[in-house]
């Protein structure tokens, strides 16, 4: 149940969302949760259209938003439906998340939300905290179960963080001390990361993509570029000057593609393989690729990892991708 929403614009989806994975099964609630908790014993959780009074040691979760199932399995919950944003099949969990269901959850839709599917696996607990923000789809979500949407001050589509998402299905779950465990394991993991690289201090980073053609970088707010931040880089001003209003990413001409060289340029492709990107003649020809700083991911699972922004996907990434992005700068 609702017990209020303050108005807020929807963040548009732009034409470059990277699809991402969200899945998880039935529950094993528990006690512990800071947020306060109504009379009848219920959890109330604010997002970023209000309160939300969500019961105690939900049983039924749909976790619909990107990350959001992996999540859930991270604090020891399995939803009964899920939302595969990454397109890996099967139960819609990537390698880079060690936790399993015991029962596969139900996929449902991830941009084309079917009300109807949703409605049909009973919820008592939708999880929509990293998503569009569109409001008039909350409203309906809302309509079928309390709904919990991405923290307050949430102002970019998909821009939730991995330990803003963390925090509020933690809360939203009964699992606050458990979450918060979660991000301090992964903040201690990013800070000894960032004693282990000094060469990201002071360097300019841009993230770019190439979809159906069509090249794209990312801006601050979106949860690749604020990781690769957290590392001691910085979104090169050549990128970053271009952002948009409620945009986590913007679209390069030929003209522009030069906005993409860095000190470290980091690329991946969306639904290729990474060849569109190494044979790229104009992408090949920026200094940042001649000179051995571009690095492309070319494997799914770590691309994928890469942009989750879960615990789970941070953590892979800091294993795998965080020594490919330093080997450039050393020496």
């Amino acid at each position: 149940m609702r017990i209020s929403r303050s108005l807020a614009l929807p963040a548009a989806a732009l034409a470059l969302a990277l699809t991402l994975t969200a899945c998880s099964s039935d529950n094993t609630g528990s006690d512990g949760g800071s947020a306060d908790s109504a009379e009848s014993g219920s959890t109330v959780v604010t997002d970023m259209f209000g309160d939300v009074e969500v019961p105690a040691n939900p049983q039924r979760v749909v976790a619909l938003g990107w990350s959001d199932a992996e999540t859930a399995l991270a604090l020891g919950v399995q939803p009964v439906g899920a939302s595969d944003w990454l397109g890996v099949g099967g139960n819609g969990l990537g390698p880079w998340v060690d936790e399993t269901y015991d029962t596969d959850p139900t996929i449902v839709g991830t941009f084309d939300v079917d009300m109807e599917s949703i409605a049909a696996l009973a919820p008592d607990l939708i999880l929509w905290t990293r998503s569009t923000n569109d409001k008039a789809v909350y409203d309906d979500l809302s309509e079928i179960a309390p709904t919990v949407a991405a923290p307050p001050g949430t102002d970019i589509a998909y821009g939730t963080t991995w330990d803003g998402q963390t925090e509020i299905v933690a809360q939203a779950l009964g699992k606050v001390d458990e979450g918060k465990k979660l991000v301090d394991d992964t903040e201690t993991l990013l800070a000894d990361a960032v004693t282990a690289n000094p060469e990201f201090a002071d360097k300019t980073v841009a993230v770019g993509t190439l979809y159906s053609g069509q090249v794209g970088a990312y801006v601050r707010g979106d949860t690749r570029v604020d990781f690769l931040e957290s590392l001691g880089l910085t979104n090169t001003p050549a990128i970053q000057n271009l952002a948009e209003p409620g945009a986590f990413n913007i679209e390069l001409s030929e003209e522009n593609i030069s906005a993409l060289d860095a000190d470290l340029t980091v690329m991946f492709p969306i639904g290729t393989g990474p060849e569109v990107i190494t044979d790229n003649p104009s992408i090949q020809g920026l200094p940042s690729a001649r000179d051995g700083r571009l690095v492309v991911l070319g494997d799914l699972n770590l691309s994928n990892a890469f942009s989750a922004a879960s615990v789970a996907g941070t953590r892979y990434a800091l294993e795998n991708a965080v020594p490919l992005f330093a080997a450039p700068l050393k020496g």
